[in-house]
């Protein structure tokens, strides 16, 4: 730590020993992500799996059983990434929004795919394989999980604000992406299309994501936009621009429930 940034540490603990404003807890906040070099993380980061499916897509209720096998596995973090391209089946994805195709279009050139397609996993923005091969997939995610590599520090500071540490940025930079996403089950009965009577069980579907801005390898402050619903989980990536490598995710730590007060 720097002899400036210990000073104001004793100094702002020395004089909000009773009360410590907001403005001086972001502060030492901010301070102790400068701090803390990116080794002493404590968490091992998630191997960040994206599902790129539809629910008229017969292949994809083939695969939603193991994708959901993989959201419940420590150590991976499995999102639903729902695509409208395949509506024109019959059956509009209740989920799917423009902004998640785009998103898996970006992987294209990276990953060498001359078009999108679904069941699709890719795996920390670095690889890619069909959810309806898990051998191929299980493979790519060992390796997800061995590749160590130095990455930023991220630090939550309520719902609306999140800073990135020190790190070495790819050249041009990175993205920094917020999602949020659905952690409870979401049963939905496909009455049109190719899966007509079927009903899927789709996990941690993806609700909302924003690029808060870019990053250069500095320590950088981004506000966040509020929660569009209640019960999202919150994520941040940290990204090589267009479609690369996954640099940094830290999931926000969810709050204690309130304790519930007794009726008098």
């Amino acid at each position: 730590m720097s002899a400036f940034a210990h000073t104001l540490l004793k100094r702002a603990g020395a004089t909000t020993r009773l009360y410590c404003p907001p403005m001086i807890r972001a502060l030492l906040a901010s301070l102790c992500l400068l701090a803390v070099p990116a080794a002493a993380s404590a968490a091992k980061p998630p191997v960040v799996v994206e599902f790129y499916t539809a629910q008229g897509c017969a292949a994809c209720a083939q695969a939603n059983d193991y994708v959901n096998s993989l959201a419940e596995r420590p150590g991976v973090l499995a999102l639903t990434f729902a695509v409208d391209y395949w509506d024109y089946l019959g059956w509009e994805d209740t989920f799917a929004l423009p902004a998640f195709a785009e998103r898996q279009k970006a992987y294209l050139t990276p990953l060498s795919l001359r078009e999108p397609y679904t069941p699709q996993l890719v795996i920390n923005g670095a690889s890619e394989a069909s959810a309806v091969e898990p051998e191929k997939v299980e493979a790519l995610l060992e390796a997800a999980a061995e590749r160590q590599v130095p990455a930023p520090d991220i630090l939550f500071i309520g719902q609306r604000r999140v800073d990135v540490g020190t790190g070495r940025a790819p050249r041009g930079g990175a993205d920094v992406w917020l999602i949020r996403y659905d952690p409870r089950p979401e049963n939905v009965a496909v009455r049109r299309g190719e899966n007509r009577g079927v009903t899927l069980e789709q996990r941690n579907v993806v609700r909302e994501i924003t690029r808060l801005g870019g990053w250069r390898g500095r320590p950088t402050a981004y506000s966040a936009p509020e929660p569009s619903q209640d019960g999202l989980q919150t994520l941040l990536i940290v990204q090589a621009p267009n479609g690369g490598r996954i640099l940094a995710a830290m999931p926000q730590t969810a709050p204690p429930a309130k304790p519930q007060t007794a009726a008098r």
